[in-house]
């Protein structure tokens, strides 16, 4: 069978289509959200290649990062395709609390076409497409985050459509499964014990083998400004995300208190 052959106008038709569904979803997110995370802008840029749901490189060879979400799947392809359609060769403008490289040589920022006022990563988050990471200290931008997150979840777009999206606290095997990965997990917490200088919320009795979040001393001091002593969450139904870790049973250790969403019903 021959192959098909897309012609260089019909392709500049479909990038042109794209971009016009990427707005429209952008408009539709709320001005609530366009107020938020305007950094001071450290620099613009034409994107040259997309290299996965979180990174691209513009035309001047600079690796930019998408700071404030993880992809929501292991599926590299899928992300880079979702990005890709909204950033292929537009301009952007780049803005962050801080442009210092990470270890890779990436800019990490918040990321806008040129003449919108609201992320990209919001737009991603609302398509179902990525989730809030644990690394937004600013708290209106990370706000603006968790309602787009939030928004998707509602209408089970994206990976949200997926019931075995929220990984259940009472199945340990479950979330292993997806060990090294950023992961979302709901449950209720029988028990918070201390050991040495971690503090150890408990989702199950055999704390060999069940789910657990690990919460150091150094993070004591934030949990109790936020009103939220790691105590007061015994009997409690949360929400946890973080990289799962392997020990023993899985576990995820909360950096930031934005790791930990209280959830109604005990």
């Amino acid at each position: 069978m021959a192959s098909r052959v897309i012609s260089p106008t019909a392709l500049r038709s479909r990038r042109c289509v794209a971009a016009l569904v990427g707005l429209a979803l952008l408009s539709a997110i709320g001005p609530a959200m366009s107020a938020a995370c305007s950094f001071e802008p450290p620099g613009e840029g034409r994107v040259a290649a997309v290299i996965d749901l979180r990174t691209f490189r513009l035309e001047d060879g600079r690796e930019i990062r998408l700071a404030g979400i993880e992809p929501a799947g292991p599926d590299r392809a899928k992300g880079a395709a979702a990005l890709s359609a909204i950033l292929m060769g537009r301009d952007v403008t780049l803005r962050g609390a801080d442009d210092t490289p990470d270890r890779y040589g990436r800019q990490p920022g918040f990321v806008f076409l040129v003449g919108s006022e609201t992320p990209i990563q919001t737009e991603l988050l609302s398509r179902g497409e990525a989730l809030v990471a644990a690394d937004a200290t600013d708290k209106d931008c990370a706000s603006a985050l968790v309602a787009a997150e939030a928004e998707a979840r509602g209408a089970k777009r994206g990976t949200w459509a997926d019931p075995t999206a929220i990984k259940n606290a009472e199945s340990p095997g479950d979330i292993l499964a997806g060990i090294g990965r950023f992961t979302v997990v709901e449950g209720k917490v029988l028990s918070v014990r201390q050991a040495g200088a971690t503090t150890y919320l408990n989702f199950g009795r055999n704390w060999t083998r069940d789910f657990a979040v690990t919460i150091s001393r150094r993070m004591m001091p934030a949990f109790e400004a936020a009103g939220l002593a790691p105590k007061s969450l015994e009997n409690k139904r949360i929400r946890v995300r973080g990289f799962v870790e392997a020990r023993g049973g899985p576990r995820i250790e909360v950096l930031r208190v934005g790791q930990i969403e209280m959830l109604g019903g005990n």
